[in-house]
């Protein structure tokens, strides 16, 4: 099996189909497999063998795909690289991994310090002047459209997405040709994708979200492809009109702006919409689907598993969850001492099955702290129903301890949420001599809206019980986020996020 048979079959049986679409580019299937065919030759080329680490240092552009395709097809191993990383984090990265060679643009390639990378020999500028290394475009042109997929076992390292990194440095998932291919299936039919369907891919290439549950899963059906850069709202309500888009896919935050958005006629040819990578706030869904006549999918899973582990619901939809396993995947709910609990009591959520990575590159020991009995423990919260759909709470790392007792931000976001000035919330936990911590809220309030602090505090008592209300309140203009739109409450938990202070509290 190869990841990049996919393409290959689509060549095979559309070769004239578009397969890719960015700004004013076209790529049929046909098109797209030989380019991959070229990079892989070019890169056999250069020395590089099965098993080698290839790294893409790429933002949104077609010679990601093309590159990441190419190396698949050799054997070897892609390296996924956060575009917004600096010189020292680059270098950490590609030293951890042993990268061979590295993609990049005219602007990346400046992160790319040579001096302190001793097993890396190749540098390949896909965009912008070639100040440093050689020319992607050169070394495409100058090599064969021919080539074929090399076998791999299913066990076989494919990919390393290496982890935001919440605590320490950063970890790289490393997922095998079986782990993706299987994902992709389900991920496939719990979203009834079509050969049919064109899908917006704004989301980071480099991140699982869009590189697994996107650009393969799209590929697997033959379907269309439409790339952006990254999410512009303009940008993107005219693409899905001009491009006909009929599966959008986003995070939390994404909805939401939409929300405040009238987006009616730009997303007339939209069928379905999907959600990831962060809990859904309840009251966000439910406006959406009250305005829309539509729901927001949901699914859940990390990077360490693909990334999807369960999908609400191809069978019974339910608000407020992330649904049930898919197909071949296990999941669970089990107490500090690692039993499975009862249904509705909370716990950690932990997965077993074909979508769970190998292990983390090189590193055994933070591997066995989260791979137990052949179950991924993922340090998120989460409970079980009576018909087997799961709940997630919040993240283990997350939760506040106010005097011992637990609070989930997610479940006081969900509250804060219901008041109707509010566009934005996120909690997290902050030092209180007394309590230990305390909660604290940073708001950022829908356009035209002024609220008082006290009057948000108000509103929490009336709904939850008084040690979970927010102490700390700061309306904001903005939020610390990560390249999918996901609040990271480790930089506001750490003071390292100075937010910009909203008119409504001056």
């Amino acid at each position: 099996m190869n990841i990049a048979h996919h393409l290959e079959r689509g060549h095979l049986l559309y070769p004239d189909k578009i397969a890719l679409i960015f700004e004013e580019q076209r790529f049929t299937y046909k098109q797209l497999d030989q380019l991959a065919n070229r990079v892989a030759n070019g890169l056999r080329g250069l020395g590089i063998k099965k098993g080698d680490r290839v790294a893409l240092f790429l933002p949104n552009i077609p010679e990601f795909i093309i590159s990441y395709l190419g190396i698949l097809k050799i054997g070897a191993v892609t390296v996924s690289v956060n575009v917004m990383l600096k010189s020292a984090e680059v270098s950490y990265i590609l030293n951890d991994c042993s990268a061979k060679a590295i993609i990049t643009t005219e602007s990346g390639s400046s992160h790319v310090l040579e001096a302190d990378l001793p097993e890396l020999k190749h540098i390949l500028i896909a965009e912008g002047e070639v100040a440093k290394g050689k020319s992607l475009a050169y070394l495409i042109e100058n090599s064969s459209s021919d080539a074929r997929a090399v076998e791999m076992d299913r066990h076989a390292p494919a990919s390393i997405v290496y982890t935001s990194g919440t605590t320490g440095f950063p970890k790289g998932a490393t997922l095998s040709h079986g782990n993706v291919i299987s994902n992709m299936y389900s991920h496939n039919r719990c979203c009834g994708m079509r050969q049919d369907d064109r899908l917006l891919l704004y989301l980071p290439l480099f991140h699982c979200f869009g590189q697994n549950a996107i650009l393969n899963a799209g590929l697997n059906v033959c379907a269309t492809i439409v790339l952006q850069r990254r999410f512009e709202l303009e940008q993107t309500l005219d693409t899905i009109s001009k491009n006909k888009i009929t599966m959008f896919f986003g995070v939390p935050t994404i909805f939401i702006r939409l929300l405040n958005t009238d987006i009616s006629s730009s997303f007339e040819s939209v069928r379905y919409y999907f959600s990831a990578a962060a809990p859904m706030p309840i009251e966000v869904a439910q406006n959406w689907q009250q305005r829309y006549v539509k729901v927001i999918h949901e699914g859940y899973g990390l990077t360490e598993t693909s990334p999807c582990s369960s999908y609400n619901h191809d069978l019974k939809y339910k608000l407020g969850s992330i649904g049930a396993p898919i197909e071949n995947v296990e999941m669970k709910i089990v107490n500090d001492d690692g039993h499975q609990v009862q249904p509705g009591e909370l716990g950690e959520i932990i997965i077993r099955g074909p979508n769970v990575m190998l292990g983390y590159w090189n590193r055994p020991f933070e591997s066995a702290q989260v791979m137990k009995n052949g179950w991924f423990h993922t340090g998120d919260i989460g409970r079980m129903d009576e018909q087997g759909f799961f709940y997630i709470v919040d993240r283990l790392k997350d939760m506040i301890n106010v005097s011992g007792f637990k609070v989930y931000p997610t479940e006081v976001e969900n509250v804060i949420y219901q008041h109707p000035s509010v566009a934005e919330v996120a909690i997290y936990g902050v030092p209180d001599l007394i309590k230990g911590e305390i909660v604290k809220a940073n708001i950022i309030l829908k356009p035209g809206h002024t609220i008082a602090e006290q009057q948000i505090i108000d509103f929490c008592s009336e709904r939850m019980a008084t040690y979970k209300v927010p102490r700390v309140i700061h309306f904001v203009d903005s939020l610390p986020k990560n390249p999918t739109g996901k609040i990271l409450k480790r930089v506001l938990r750490n003071n390292k996020f100075v937010p910009e202070l909203s008119t409504a509290t001056q």
